[in-house]
């Protein structure tokens, strides 16, 4: 076997240097946050962290300034799993230096939930944290929803780096829809969607009535299907205001739709939105499942709409269409926000919820889960395998919106679909082990692995995931991890051969 190149150890750090600068100048945001809303030792805390986190990343630029400006894809799986790492350790330092959350492990998980946009938590009381510190909270979903790597990316020319490695490890779904020739036009264009999506929510949300800073939190919470919010209730806080929610309700379908699909649609090329398959089953999905939903509060008489907060009368259909949509939304895009405790409505409703879990958005979207583009992948494979057994010497390709699908990447979808439910199975039978009951269990390792936030039993959404031992924190923070970074880019890690220079 010929000898492959040795890793390139200084561009790799040289690349974590540079994400630990971008981290450092959102902690030092936040704290312009902290200080106009908080007081000064708040500021100074966040600032401390974020000059910790400059300085870190200064030194690990500084040190590796030699490095060969060439980067394979060993480099690239690397850089984007330990890149997760290391944003996420120094992300903990404004939750511990201010003492809003004292606990490593609970910062760590706080954090890792944060940028892997899970949405999961172990705050009991949100509304006691400093606007500072949640501010910095939804920014860690904001950096992670698109990806700081991809965002990277659009800055790696200016170091002489091409970063088409790293965008084929980060980008999210089964393939990477390009928007332009070169790989850091498609990271602008796709960042650039992003934050316009992000302004126009926030402005939206506090024309409905949220305070500023509740907006804008909110906003970076939903275009990163992520799920954290500055009030206990969640989006229940505000379900006196079906505006709030409605804008919520839009602006999270979007952010489960292909960004390539938004930017086409800005370019006023509607037919390539609509002609597009995976959109048309990821709206059919939506629609269908919440039709079903809204008929099980609608009929099942001895089960009220009960939000966190406020009790709601079952005849108000308008507040059952709301909820029903809200949750599927939510749940389907994996962002994990709460309008009200849906594993109260019925155990069938419960049970549609659990498998929403396992859908996901569409590829390229900022969604988590396996992703509908792969479901739809497999049923038509599934349908074709029968064709196959009748007419053994038939060509039947798989097909995507009209043209032929390589057998490497069905065998991929496959191999991916069989490894996520392995790692479900074995992240829900490291819970138990812990001592925690079957609902919990399973719902845990699903939600976290699929980024989706709340999920049964003690960790429903009326609960968070502080319940859990600090050993099942770090054990959900892992699934979050490779659920997020979709499994074969943290596990090939695992491999042997990945480290052989043979």
């Amino acid at each position: 076997m010929p000898n492959r190149p040795r890793l390139n150890y200084k561009i790799i750090f040289h690349l974590m240097g540079v994400l630990l600068l971008f981290n450092g100048g959102f902690m030092l945001i936040s704290a312009i946050i902290g200080y106009f809303y908080d007081n000064i030792s708040i500021a100074l805390g966040i600032i401390s962290s974020g000059l910790i986190t400059l300085f870190t990343g200064l030194m690990f630029m500084f040190f590796t300034r030699d490095h060969k400006k060439v980067i394979q894809k060993r480099e690239g799986y690397i850089v984007v799993t330990f890149g997760w790492i290391f944003m996420s350790l120094s992300g903990c330092l404004p939750y511990l230096l201010t003492g809003s959350i004292p606990s490593f492990t609970n910062a760590f998980f706080e954090t890792m939930s944060g940028y892997t946009t899970t949405g999961a938590s172990i705050l009991n009381d949100i509304e006691a944290i400093p606007n500072g510190i949640l501010f910095w909270r939804s920014t860690t979903h904001w950096i992670g929803g698109m990806g700081i790597i991809v965002l990277a990316i659009a800055i790696l020319p200016l170091l002489g780096i091409g970063g088409m490695q790293l965008f084929a490890a980060e980008a999210p779904g089964p393939n990477a829809d390009k928007l332009h020739p070169r790989i850091t036009d498609t990271a602008k264009r796709l960042w650039l969607i992003y934050f316009g999506y992000t302004v126009a929510e926030t402005i939206l949300l506090k024309l409905a009535g949220m305070s500023f800073l509740d907006a804008i939190n909110h906003a970076m919470s939903t275009l990163s299907t992520g799920g954290f919010s500055t009030k206990n209730a969640s989006v229940a806080y505000w379900n006196d205001n079906p505006a709030v929610q409605y804008i919520i309700i839009i602006f999270m379908f979007l952010a489960g739709t292909n960004f390539v699909l938004s930017y086409f649609a800005f370019k006023g090329k509607l037919r390539n939105v609509w002609k597009d398959e995976e959109f048309k089953l990821y709206t059919a999905f939506t629609v269908g499942f919440t039709i079903l939903v809204v008929f099980i509060i609608i009929l099942k008489a001895d089960v009220s709409i009960s939000s966190i907060n406020h009790p709601m009368v079952l005849g108000e259909y308008e507040s059952a269409i709301r909820h029903g949509l809200f949750q599927v939304i939510s749940v389907i895009t994996t962002t994990g926000f709460v309008s009200a405790d849906f594993t109260m409505w019925a155990p069938f409703a419960t049970m549609i919820f659990f498998g929403l879990m396992f859908l996901g958005g569409s590829a390229g979207s900022t969604s988590g889960g396996i992703k509908v583009v792969r479901h739809l992948m497999i049923i038509r494979n599934g349908i074709l395998e029968f064709k196959r057994t009748l007419h053994p010497n038939a060509i039947l390709p798989v097909r995507h919106n009209g043209k032929s699908v390589s057998k490497e990447i069905v065998f991929n979808i496959l191999g991916f679909f069989i490894l996520y439910l392995l790692a479900w199975i074995i992240g829900a039978c490291g819970l138990a082990s812990m001592g925690l009951d079957f609902p919990t269990a399973l719902g845990g390792s699903a939600s976290s692995l699929g980024n989706v936030g709340p999920a049964f039993g003690m960790l429903s959404p009326v609960n968070n995931f502080d319940a859990l031992p600090a050993i099942g924190k770090w054990w959900c923070a892992f699934l979050m991890m490779i659920g997020r970074l979709e499994l074969f880019t943290v596990l090939i890690l695992f491999t042997p051969f990945f480290w052989r220079n043979r």
